[in-house]
């Protein structure tokens, strides 16, 4: 197990990552306010604005009335089931978020970031067609920016909590843990996990972050960090 907890990888366009700290906030702010529902209330809430690829396509009906049930390939990324969900998937957009948001600028970052969640949504809703599961959780959209931090800045050091028989912290280059969790992904989504885990929506978002971070990013910017 590799779980990151920091890197060293300095701005070089913006003084202060005002949208990953925003998407941030508005994760925990939205978390805060699921967590004043009752359960009933809450399955309600998932239902209607989480991804359920059976109403995507049309097999089960909308509960959303008249707003376009489209919305929800945005919606589920601000939902969460429960703290462990919500804290993993801020602390990879916290270490990678600023940076990517740094090489696209803030406007583009935003942008791209939603992007990332529709195409994870996406891929989850092709391999899933019929499913009635309600998809939740920023996991494909910071699959992305993981997908495009490993092609901007793969040789960037990482500093790693690697578990082989104790914790230990180590430096290691951003492409080898990313390039090791998206292997990871790879093998669970053919070969399953057993657990509830939307594997090919993480993928499709990594694809996303991947062609999107080419096409958004600063001319300046150079792929895999210049070499």
């Amino acid at each position: 197990m590799l779980l990151p907890l920091h890197d060293r990888n300095p701005h070089r366009y913006i003084g202060f990552p005002y949208v990953t700290y925003g998407l941030i906030a508005l994760n925990c702010l939205i978390f805060f306010m699921q967590s004043l529902l009752s359960p009933h209330q809450f399955e309600t809430l998932v239902i209607n604005f989480g991804v359920m690829p059976a109403i995507i396509n049309g097999i089960l009906p909308s509960p959303l009335g008249g707003l376009p049930k489209e919305i929800t390939l945005i919606t589920y990324s601000f939902m969460h089931l429960d703290w462990m969900h919500l804290l993993t998937n801020m602390l990879f957009l916290w270490i990678f978020g600023d940076n990517i948001e740094d090489a696209l600028g803030h406007v583009r970052f935003v942008l791209f970031y939603l992007l990332c969640a529709a195409f994870a949504a996406g891929a989850h809703i092709l391999l899933n067609g019929a499913s009635t599961g309600p998809l939740i959780g920023a996991s494909g959209a910071v699959a992305g920016v993981m997908g495009a931090y490993v092609l901007l800045y793969p040789h960037a050091r990482l500093f790693v909590l690697a578990t082989i028989v104790i914790p230990i912290p180590l430096p290691i280059p951003a492409f080898w843990m990313l390039g090791f969790w998206i292997l990871t992904q790879l093998f669970y989504a053919f070969f399953g996990s057993g657990e509830p885990i939307a594997w090919w929506a993480h993928l499709g978002g990594i694809f996303a972050g991947a062609i999107l971070a080419v096409l958004f990013k600063r001319k300046t910017v150079p792929l895999l960090g210049g070499r």
